[in-house]
Order: structure tokens, then C-alpha cells, then sequence
């Protein structure tokens, strides 16, 4: 029996094992943690997001620069596929008010116990505590083991190692100079769908950290054109921003900054309302009010909407009625650096596609097949990143059967 090699626990190697375990071989999984599916179990504490609802041609636009080398990964199994794959484990989902789809009970713990018991019943060798240590000169895979280093020579090999946002659970981007000293390309690796720094003031930092912007609109653009523009909320840190709405725009965010120094984000604190509204209530004579109490009572703004025009106007400035109107419609947040990518919700950069062919196996170094977040692509959170991760799971694993000659492998 012919003997395939998975590194990485993660969806995207937990699917690559099932798909070739499914067609009669041995596979061994390996993983450095005690466990598998560590991250997969700390996206589910929120409710797990599988995949999104919408439209199909919208979901493959969501992968942005990237979206011709993914789109053919989600054919082979895209959001419907990854909900039919969820029933077929006995877990039942729901599409929430947003579009995204979680399982009805919004656990992943009862996913991941179901997967394990089709894999564990399929025959998956899971080796836990099996930390991957590249290769040796005779080209076999090390392992530092619990007992020692071990070495093993599969008929092929699928690596699902993850990036390196959130270390502790495993994904700790050590794979990158083993694979480019043996000549695979990898872009570097990058924070995404992460926070950023701005450099609030003590006074603001103290007293607005963890308090979210709502109903409020963002928009940006970079030098090379592409814009960004979207409704939804915030939160403030104590260093700057975070949360899905800075998330959606961090890409362009991060890429600005590491081309210019900075990155400017717009922010519209009151999106429903024209600029001539906004204008023609702040020119409205406030008598003896204060500009707070004018603010309050004609726009409805305060506590931390009120307290961030503070960060960016003078005190003279915030009595000059047209620039505060202008300022509430257009607030520029100055970015100075991404947080750091341990925090980020996930990776940016990886093994090229144009390292790979069209079945995710590296044309430098035959036999061995990437999958998951360590491929070079990102998308926002919503469903995206799970969904892509599966499905190039699926690929690659197609990819080692057709290498294999089994017949049958899916095109």
C-alpha cells in the first residue's frame, strides 16, 4: 500500500487526508501540537463561519489579486460542496441575517469530533507531538518526536502548514527556508484581516480602548488605484483599530503602508447623512452650548465619535464650523504599521501558484503538494479563508492521486 505524508492538522490537511484515505491509502498525519485543529477550534469560540451564502461569483471575487488561481480550487469544492460535506457529517447549518453559514449549534468542537471519528474509522495515522524539521540529505522528512527524531519517506507528500498568525496553535511560518533553500518561491509573510497602529493620544487610548465606532463608513485608496469603501463598525485599541471592518480594508492597508510609510483611512462617522446635512446642522447657532452638547443635539454625536475629531482637530479648528463639518464626513486616521502578524487572524504571502501547477504540486520539488494558508492568496473573514483552505485541500490530495495513476481521480 502506497504511503502519503500529510504535515499540518488543519483543515486543509484534514481534508487532503480524508480525500486520499477515501481512495485506499495510508495516510500519516503529522502535527507538532498535541492535537489537531487548534485554530479550527478558536475560530468556532464565536460561532463557527464556514462559508458564505452569496452568490458564487461574488464569493471567488473576494480573493481579490488572487482570484484566478483560487476560483479553480473552489470549483472543486466550493461553499455548496463544504455545506453538503458538514450535513454528511450530521452537523446541521444556518445561514445567518449576514449571508455567512455556521452549524446550527455554532460549536466546532462537534464538527471536529465527527471528522476525526471518519478519519480515525478510514484508517488516518494521526501523529501527534511530530514537529516537521524539513528534510534530510538523503531527501527524507525529519520529525523531532517525543522519543526522538524520526525520518520517513512517503510515495508523496502534502504540506498544510498554515502561515504564522497565532503561533501557539502551530502555524509559526518556520517551513519558509526549508522550502525556498530547495528552490520552491515563497513571498514573504505578512499580517492580514488584522489591527493596525495610529498613536491615540493618553486621553483617548485611556478612555475609548475597547469601545467600538458604530454605524460609521471607512474608505481608502492606495498608489497604485485600488479603493476600498464599506459600511459596518470598529473597535478602538489602545495602540489604534481592529475589528471586521478594518479587516476588510487591511490588505490595501498593509501594502500601503509598507510602500509609503502610512496609510490614510477615511472615516465617515455619520454615513446616512449627506454633507450638506451634517453642514447645515453644525451651522446651526448653538448660543451658549457647547460644541459637544451642539454636536449631541443636532447630530447625535458623542462619546467616542465626539472624542476622535478631538485626535485630529486643534481646539481652534473644532470652533470653525465648516472644517468640523467636513472632518465628520471625512476623518483621516493615519496608520503607521500593522500589528504585529502573531496577532493577525491569518497570513498574507506563502508559497507561490507559480511555484505550482494547476494540481498544487511544486514544480521544484516533485511529489511534494501545498495546501492551506501557507499558498500565497488571502481573503477577508467571512467564510473565505475555511472554505479556500478545504478546497485546496481537496485539490492537492487530487493532485498526489492523479500522480499516483489511481484511477478515478477527480480532473
Amino acid at each position: 500500500m502506497k504511503t502519503i505524508a500529510v504535515i499540518g492538522g488543519g483543515p486543509a490537511g484534514l481534508m487532503a487526508a480524508e480525500v486520499l484515505s477515501a481512495r485506499g491509502l495510508a495516510v500519516h498525519l503529522y502535527d507538532a501540537m498535541p492535537s489537531v485543529g487548534r485554530k479550527f477550534l478558536l475560530a468556532g469560540r464565536g460561532g463557527l463561519n464556514l462559508t458564505h451564502s452569496e452568490p458564487f461569483e461574488h464569493f471567488a471575487s473576494r480573493f481579490g489579486e488572487r482570484r484566478a488561481q483560487v476560483e479553480p480550487l473552489l470549483h472543486a469544492f466550493g461553499p455548496e460542496a463544504l455545506r453538503e460535506w458538514v450535513h454528511g457529517l450530521g452537523v446541521q447549518t444556518f445561514v445567518g441575517s449576514s449571508g455567512r453559514v455556521f452549524p446550527a449549534d455554532m460549536k466546532a468542537a462537534p464538527l471536529l469530533r465527527a471528522w476525526l471519528h471518519r478519519l480515525r474509522e478510514a484508517g488516518v495515522h494521526l501523529h501527534m507531538r511530530h514537529r516537521w524539521l524539513g528534510w534530510s540529505e538523503a531527501g527524507a522528512l525529519r520529525f523531532a518526536t517525543p522519543t526522538g527524531e524520526l525520518e520517513v519517506t512517503p510515495e508523496a507528500t502534502v504540506l498544510a502548514l498554515g502561515g504564522a498568525s497565532w503561533s501557539r496553535l502551530g502555524s509559526d511560518g518556520a517551513w519558509v527556508p526549508w522550502l525556498v533553500a530547495r528552490g520552491v518561491e515563497v513571498a514573504p509573510l505578512a499580517p492580514a484581516n488584522c489591527g493596525f497602529d495610529i498613536g491615540w493620544t493618553p486621553y483617548f487610548a485611556e478612555r475609548f480602548a475597547g469601545k467600538p465606532f458604530k454605524s460609521v463608513a471607512v474608505f481608502c485608496s492606495d498608489a497604485q488605484g485600488r479603493r476600498f469603501a464599506r459600511k459596518g463598525e470598529f473597535v478602538a485599541t489602545a495602540t489604534g483599530i481592529e475589528g471586521s471592518l478594518v479587516y476588510a480594508a487591511s490588505g490595501l492597508l498593509r501594502d500601503e503602508i509598507a510602500s509609503q510609510g502610512s496609510a490614510t483611512l477615511w472615516l465617515d462617522l455619520l454615513p446616512d447623512r449627506t454633507p450638506e446635512q451634517v453642514r447645515a446642522a453644525v451651522l446651526h447657532p448653538r448660543g451658549a452650548r457647547s460644541v459637544a452638547s451642539h454636536l449631541k443635539s443636532r447630530l447625535g454625536l458623542e462619546g467616542i465619535k465626539t472624542a476622535v475629531l478631538h485626535e485630529v482637530l486643534t481646539r481652534d479648528e473644532m470652533h470653525v464650523p465648516e472644517k468640523l463639518a467636513e472632518t465628520i464626513k471625512a476623518l483621516p486616521l493615519r496608520l503607521v504599521a500593522p500589528r504585529p502578524i502573531d496577532e493577525a487572524i491569518s497570513s498574507a504571502g506563502g508559497v507561490r501558484f507559480e511555484a505550482l501547477d494547476a494540481h498544487l504540486m511544486s514544480t521544484a520539488l516533485p511529489g511534494l503538494f501545498c495546501a492551506g494558508e501557507m499558498l500565497d492568496w488571502e481573503a477577508p473573514t467571512g467564510g473565505y479563508l475555511l472554505t479556500a483552505s478545504m478546497a485546496s485541500g481537496v485539490v492537492a490530495a487530487r493532485g498526489v492521486l492523479r500522480r499516483l495513476g489511481r484511477s478515478g481521480a477527480e480532473s
